[in-house]
């Protein structure tokens, strides 16, 4: 293994291990999708319209069969134990479990999530992650994006969750 001055030595002493086979450093990580809704992988309809067919809205009671998503998700290599951010902040009338967007029918410019989120840091091992998603205080402005957004035309801008005002007090 070639030594690399910017990685310490903890860490550099997880990925030995990992390659080594010693100890599943690589097992947890931040392997959940931030939108697994409204993709391929989860279209059944009859036309091949993934957008419309798995909606943010259904998502909160239907299963997903390839995947599964979450806010700062973290699973299993195989995806088989995934635990993300469930998020209320006293206002909304839905938990925040993830992300927001638009269906491909509800965005001028298509499908688009209108979220806000970084990921900050993350150590090869994952072995530390750092993440952060800017959450209104204010009620989530569901509705107004999506009659918004439709009622755009192709060469309007999109209408961002920051042009809703939403965090403007915050």
């Amino acid at each position: 293994m070639e030594t690399d001055s910017s990685v310490p030595d903890a860490q550099r002493r997880r990925l030995a291990e990992a390659d080594a086979g010693a100890v599943p450093w690589r097992r947890w990580g931040p392997y959940l999708s931030e939108r697994q809704w409204g993709t391929v992988r989860e279209d059944y309809s009859d036309d091949g319209d993934a957008w419309s067919y798995f909606t943010h809205d259904q998502a909160r009671s239907r299963a997903y069969r390839w995947g599964e998503d979450g806010i700062a998700g973290v699973s299993d290599d195989k995806q088989r134990l995934c635990f993300a951010l469930a998020l209320w902040n006293g206002r909304d009338p839905l938990l925040k479990e993830r992300m927001f967007g638009l269906t491909n029918a509800e965005g001028n410019h298509g499908e688009d999530v209108k979220e806000y989120w970084f990921h900050l840091d993350n150590t090869p091992t994952h072995s530390y992650m750092k993440y952060l998603y800017k959450y209104p205080q204010g009620e989530f402005p569901y509705a107004d994006l999506v009659t918004t957004n439709q009622a755009r035309g192709r060469e309007d801008l999109e209408y961002e969750l920051l042009d809703t005002g939403v965090f403007d007090e915050d």
